[in-house]
């Protein structure tokens, strides 16, 4: 008799569970679709506002290095954010009407990748954050109070241009000690760039190297400047490379190596491509390290409170297939300090 009544138990227990279990998924069945959606990732909309393309010849680099740092931080385009990509096509005064766009498409954050396009997302907004990772004077350019504490919308990373401007003519003179003239390319439509002229004029002035100064405001300056100095004949050229310049990055790169002009650049991509000597930043490092700033800001933290980033390693780079073909010898002082030496 007791062994009926427990095996009676035992069946009206498992019944409860079969009948508890039976309830729990019709409820999970009956939950509204609502209630999936609102798990799913938010989507975040990037701007980018620049002279080209992020693709073009040399920013692509770049961009794939901004890229895979926006993965490392977990963002995939398609999945958790999209990009709205505007450029000027080298015309500075384009900036002002492709920041409203970027603003009226409600983008969450812009990136910059040119003085004139931060000074007109700012101008176009006060609230949308901006991230500039190739800054050459944020505070000059009145973007920021202080690298401390930029105090507004927009934050990044500065360059150093101009204080590296003065190293990297000294660099050239050390290396070729016969040069007296020498011709400087540089945007002047790039207000940011009046303080890295500044900065290498009076490094001239210490070296005793006389400047001949080429300007260019857009693409169509770069035949006339290369035929001036045909005409002047300098003894080097000196390129001030901002989003400008730097796509035209080959074609002075072979204007220099037809003229035989010894050349110095900012960044190493441009002695890859055949050019004598560079000083300076990694451009790609920039793009990589703004990332974090876009992960920091898509996370909550204000662009007033996150302080301008400033390099803290620096390459030489010479290519002495260049010199070789230019009759060049460097000196061993040149030659110890390389971090890296194209053959």
């Amino acid at each position: 008799m007791q062994g009926h009544r427990t095996r009676g138990w035992r069946r009206r227990l498992s019944y409860a569970m079969l009948q508890a279990l039976v309830a729990v998924a019709c409820a999970l069945l009956a939950a509204p679709p609502a209630a999936g959606a609102q798990t799913q990732a938010r989507i975040y909309r990037i701007g980018w506002l620049g002279t080209f393309p992020p693709t073009a010849p040399y920013f692509a680099r770049g961009w794939e290095a901004f890229v895979a740092g926006l993965r490392d931080h977990g963002y995939l385009e398609g999945q958790n954010i999209t990009f709205e990509i505007r450029s000027s096509e080298g015309r500075a005064d384009r900036f002002p009407a492709l920041a409203a766009e970027l603003v009226q498409r409600k983008v969450d954050l812009i990136v910059v990748i040119t003085t004139p396009a931060a000074l007109a997302a700012k101008n176009a907004t006060k609230t949308i954050p901006i991230v500039f990772p190739t800054a050459i004077d944020l505070v000059g350019a009145g973007l920021a109070a202080s690298l401390a504490r930029p105090g507004g919308n927009v934050t990044g990373l500065s360059l150093l241009r101009p204080e590296l401007s003065a190293k990297r003519l000294e660099l050239l003179k050390e290396a070729l000690p016969r040069v007296s003239r020498v011709a400087v390319l540089w945007n002047a439509a790039n207000p940011a760039n009046a303080l890295v002229w500044k900065d290498t004029q009076g490094a001239a002035r210490t070296l005793g190297v006389v400047l001949q100064s080429r300007e260019v405001r857009g693409p169509g300056d770069f035949e006339r400047a290369f035929a001036t100095m045909v005409r002047e004949r300098p003894d080097a050229l000196f390129v001030l490379q901002d989003a400008l310049t730097n796509p035209f990055g080959q074609q002075i790169v072979d204007f220099a190596a037809r003229q035989r002009l010894p050349s110095m650049f900012d960044s190493t991509p441009l002695v890859e491509a055949g050019g004598l000597m560079a000083y300076g930043p990694s451009f790609v490092e920039a793009l990589r390290r703004a990332a974090t700033f876009v992960d920091k800001i898509l996370k909550g933290a204000k662009p007033a409170d996150l302080p301008v980033e400033q390099p803290t390693r620096f390459e030489l780079a010479i290519n002495m297939k260049t010199a070789k073909a230019l009759g060049i010898t460097f000196p061993p002082s040149i030659l110890v300090r390389a971090d890296q030496v194209i053959q």
